[in-house]
């Protein structure tokens, strides 16, 4: 209401009481008054209350919500179910244009304020987290893998001819697949085993940079979150090389913002080096419903046309949820969520510590790893993959078991042995774990506790720290299928165990 409405409702009841009220209207108006003034994380969260006033007063400014308004287009955003229209406060125009999916809508001015606030409020949380010359970043309505696919198709605009990509093996399904998606060739760098570690093999880039020739190759396409025992890529070194031969990086920084490790990589690959463009997921680091992303860079003219490369309008929930879940936590809010994560990750890794060594296995050293770890699994009398189903079954998830079985997964026509461990052969079977964002110290106990019980009911062999045994074992698998006939497509089969297909968690 305006003052004149607030004068009205004092010839109803006294003054006082409609003063006291009109204040209170003033705390919330004052709060958005400086959110469209600052475009920044506001230090403390918001109440529910006030961020929906926020959304009702940006839907009223939406067509499909004027009083009158006749709509005689194909898209009115005419809502049939009262409650689907309740479920998205009354918005139904999503965000962009045809052209551009950062363009402001004519019909849906309250949308595309809420389009332009959340973009900068996500520029403004990623400086907080650690990248403080990232230049430009917008949220868009899918998960990190076509997020990628985007990103590579807008440098294939400027790069026609090249058709390669490097990429240091991560094994996770929708990197490789982004690439061929994109219609692009991959060329994989397999990774270098230092002492229990999966790192990159920074010399190997190089030798594929100069055997194929820089302008053939579309960019070189790292990591920096990622499942034990791999650790994130040297995107300091990788940056470096990409500045010197004029190549794009693109970085997959899925569930990196989270982890202070991940952020300062990018951080200084980007100043001593080149990062062109990293994308992370919303779900995984700021804890809403899958479905959207960040694409984030150093230059805002790439980051422009990428928005450019956007086909069409895109819906407007994943950009809904990250804006009402950061006035809700703050800036205060969201550090306090990355400083918990950080001690709970080392409260995790003492826990699996002592569990792993009550029954003869070890946890695995992975120092450059801050999210995820990863403990030895020597079993007697059945496969390790059991454990995992049996974490499954007993409510478990998130945890993946890696077995060495030699198998080969077929990718989109791309082949990979034993898929999942990130290299042909690791010494040992594992079982891994995660620190993310939300966990809790009474997640991590209930996780030992079920853990200890299922590892108590199996044969566990003590740990061999020599592995020679297991990587010869494993050799003469690779060995026999390498001189067998090649199996026909039904018979290939994925080496990722049923523990990694119901619950992992994966890019």
């Amino acid at each position: 209401m305006d003052s004149d409405c607030y004068k009205l409702c004092e010839k109803l009841i006294p003054d006082t009481y409609v003063q006291q009220g009109q204040q209170a209207r003033q705390v919330h108006q004052n709060k958005i008054r400086h959110l469209l003034e600052q475009k920044k994380l506001p230090e403390e969260g918001w109440s529910d209350l006030t961020i929906e006033i926020l959304l009702q007063e940006f839907s009223v400014m939406d067509s499909n919500n004027f009083p009158g308004n006749c709509g005689v287009g194909e898209r009115e955003a005419r809502v049939f179910s009262p409650l689907v229209l309740k479920r998205h406060y009354n918005f139904g125009h999503g965000i962009g244009r045809s052209g551009e999916i950062t363009a402001i809508q004519p019909k849906a001015a309250g949308s595309s304020l809420m389009m332009k606030l959340t973009n900068s409020l996500a520029l403004d949380l990623i400086k907080l987290c650690g990248i403080p010359s990232v230049k430009s970043c917008f949220v868009v309505p899918m998960a990190t893998g076509m997020s990628m696919v985007l990103s590579m198709l807008t440098f294939k605009q400027s790069r026609p001819d090249a058709k390669f990509v490097i990429w240091p093996r991560i094994d996770q399904k929708s990197c490789i697949k982004s690439i061929i998606t994109a219609g692009l060739t991959p060329v994989v760098v397999e990774n270098k085993l230092e002492g229990d570690e999966l790192r990159t093999d920074v010399q190997a880039v190089r030798d594929k940079v100069a055997e194929l020739g820089a302008t053939n190759i579309l960019c070189i396409f790292t990591t920096t979150s990622c499942f034990a025992p791999r650790a994130p890529d040297r995107l300091e070194e990788i940056g470096e090389i990409c500045k010197v031969s004029d190549i794009p990086h693109l970085v997959n920084n899925a569930y990196g913002l989270q982890c202070t490790k991940c952020t300062h990589l990018l951080q200084q690959a980007a100043r001593t080096g080149r990062v062109d463009v990293f994308v992370q997921s919303t779900d995984k680091n700021f804890m809403v419903p899958v479905g959207g992303s960040i694409i984030a860079g150093f230059d805002n003219k790439l980051l422009e046309k990428i928005s450019k490369t956007y086909p069409g309008r895109a819906s407007m929930s994943p950009t809904m949820d990250l804006f009402i879940t950061l006035l809700s936590m703050g800036s205060k809010g969201y550090q306090a969520l990355v400083k918990q994560r950080k001690e709970l990750y080392t409260y995790l890794q003492t826990s699996l510590l002592q569990c792993a060594t009550k029954h003869g296995q070890r946890l695995l050293k992975i120092t450059h790893n801050h999210i995820s770890m990863a403990m030895t699994l020597a079993v007697d009398g059945f496969s390790a993959t059991d454990i995992g189903s049996k974490l499954f079954t007993r409510c478990v998830s998130g945890t993946r078991v890696v077995t060495q079985t030699g198998k080969i997964s077929d990718i989109n026509g791309q082949k990979f042995c034993n898929f999942g461990a990130h290299c042909d052969v690791y010494p040992c079977s594992y079982l891994t774990a995660a620190a993310g964002i939300g966990m809790t110290k009474e997640d991590v106990d209930t996780f030992i506790s079920r853990l200890d019980k299922v590892l108590s009911k199996c044969k566990m062999l003590p740990y061999n720290s020599d592995h020679r045994t297991v990587v010869h074992e494993t050799k003469d698998i690779l060995s026999q299928q390498s001189s067998s006939n090649e199996k026909s497509k039904d018979e290939v089969q994925s080496s990722e165990t049923f523990c990694e297909d119901a619950s992992q968690t994966v890019t």
